[in-house]
């Protein structure tokens, strides 16, 4: 029988948890990775950036960390030796071309025609499909010599994540970039400079956003020139930024990541029992969020810098919008390092930016645009054909529309891994390329592409309920243990995965309970 030929696209944590399992099932996959090393989005960060979450969420199912790595949130360089000690122990490297850009992808084996007639994935359910000619074209460059290739593989994996590469740039209908004398980035440029201090030292900085990278930015900044030139940040939105995943000494976990917590909320093909529990324990949810938020607005200023978020903790959770404070953060604002500027819309002029109400200028030398990326557009550019451009991100009012996470119905012997969210993406993603592997393996068939159409529909009503306006995040974090067991349930796994009754539904579930699930 013919060795199958598997692609990876991309060589994060994602694809390098990609390319450990297909090599655990007797695959020998080409990863095409478009930097010189390994990392994803770890390998050009902020100085200051640390881990999310802890050490014991975010891990490799098969790879602790090591003994000597004894914080709680490491710095990026720790999580890069970290991401670097996996790749070493699987022997991944090998596998791996460097300075790799993949310019498109593009199936060849049937016509668009064909496959919109199939009633199943791939016309038969399995990965590699029922025409011995049905393969994926990836053009690449080799960014070092400036050369393309044409690759061809029988199946493809796209782990390209969503948080690099496209920009958010916001539209200005007047009064736009081009009137500002001074110099403008995003923060993916920022996270590639080598002497940053340099670039910001002594300068008015404004940062535009209110999400990770904005905070980040803006402490870094009021490191370097403290109150003399003072760093702001202008925010439309307040999100919970916290300065530990615990309340009272008890981990978050305890209340969102267990399975009793998944009994407060409705969940995607949920039954009429679940339903009924749902519906009764949503006070108690209710409750949970008020404590928990008591007791951050207790232990950190937000009120008294107008920080206090418009939504619930518990909503946080669900769409991903938790995240981990710079440390002194408020001490800078307090000391006047850091100047907050809450507003809707804004503009520029010659000295810098303009504010809603246009009474007042922020006079700036750099602007920082911290305002994300556009992942849909990431995933969606990758194609060639139009008919895959059109339909693989979905329609502007639902989420991208991915059975199980990782495989579009109408687009053949393909996955995407890491593009939806969790609250540790790197839990989320190992999981999925697991479930990827076992399928290319042939451990279980797809159902009808009806049926995953069915599915795929019932997980978006749940991230419109759950995720509101960041329902494109695709966001299953406090879903991820239902998540999980639907996952071990198509491979033939056991998803109880502690030892007793107790630990069963209060521990927190981690990457760890999942290590060796073949």
């Amino acid at each position: 029988m013919e060795r199958k030929r598997v692609g990876i696209v991309g060589a994060g944590v994602s694809g390098l948890a990609a390319c450990k399992h297909a090599l655990d099932k007797g695959f020998s996959p080409v990863v095409f990775e478009a930097d010189e090393s390994i990392g994803g989005v770890w390998t050009h960060t902020l100085e200051s950036t640390r881990l999310q979450a802890t050490t014991r969420a975010y891990r490799f199912s098969d790879l602790a960390w090591p003994a000597n790595v004894t914080e709680k949130y490491p710095s990026h360089c720790k999580v890069m030796d970290y991401i670097k000690s996996y790749a070493c122990k699987f022997d991944l490297l090998r596998y791996i071309r460097f300075n790799s850009q993949v310019l498109g992808v593009e199936y060849f084996g049937a016509t668009e025609e064909d496959i919109m007639s199939w009633e199943l994935w791939s016309g038969n359910g399995t990965a590699f499909g029922t025409g011995k000619d049905g393969v994926w074209r990836i053009t690449v460059k080799d960014s070092k010599v400036g050369s393309t290739e044409v690759f061809q593989m029988d199946f493809l994996i796209l782990c390209i994540g969503r948080h690099s590469g496209n920009p958010n740039i916001p539209g200005f209908k007047a009064n736009g970039p081009e009137l500002f004398r001074g110099k403008i980035l995003h923060s993916l440029d920022y996270s590639y400079m080598d002497n940053v201090a340099e670039f910001v030292k002594g300068k008015h900085v404004t940062i535009i956003g209110s999400g990770k990278s904005a905070f980040d930015i803006a402490a870094e900044v009021a490191r370097v020139n403290g109150t003399s030139q003072p760093c702001t940040m202008i925010y439309r939105t307040k999100h919970w930024l916290v300065h530990k995943a615990s309340v009272w000494g008890v981990e978050l976990g305890y209340f969102y990541l267990n399975r009793i917590s998944q009994l407060l909320v409705h969940k995607p093909g949920e039954g009429f029992l679940h339903y009924i529990l749902a519906t009764a324990f949503s006070p108690l949810r209710w409750a949970i969020s008020k404590v928990i938020e008591t007791y951050f607005k207790r232990n950190i200023p937000l009120q008294k810098h107008g920080m206090v978020p418009d939504y619930s903790f518990s909503y946080a959770m669900s769409a991903c919008l938790i995240a981990m404070l710079p440390e002194g953060f408020y001490d800078m604002v307090d000391e006047g390092s850091i100047i907050l500027k809450k507003s809707k819309t804004f503009s520029f002029c010659d000295k810098g930016i303009i504010l809603q109400d246009g009474n007042e200028c922020i006079k700036s030398d750099i602007v920082i645009l911290a305002t994300g990326f556009r992942g849909d557009l990431k995933l969606r550019d990758i194609f060639t054909a139009n008919w895959c451009k059109r339909i693989v991100t979905g329609s502007p009012d639902t989420a991208v529309p991915l059975y199980r996470e990782c495989i579009h119905p109408r687009i053949p012997q393909l996955a995407i891994v890491g593009y939806s969210e969790s609250l540790t993406d790197l839990y989320a993603s190992e999981r999925m390329a697991n479930w990827v592997a076992h399928f290319l393996g042939g451990s279980f068939q797809l159902p009808s592409i009806r049926c995953m159409e069915k599915s795929i529909a019932e997980w978006t009503k749940y991230k419109n309920r759950y995720n509101g306006e960041y329902y494109r995040r695709s966001c299953i974090s406090t879903i991820n243990i239902w998540f999980n067991d639907l996952l071990c349930q198509d491979i033939g796994c056991n998803p109880k995965r502690k030892n007793g009754f107790l630990a069963e539904w209060f521990q927190p579930y981690g990457p760890a309970d999942y290590a060796g699930l073949y």
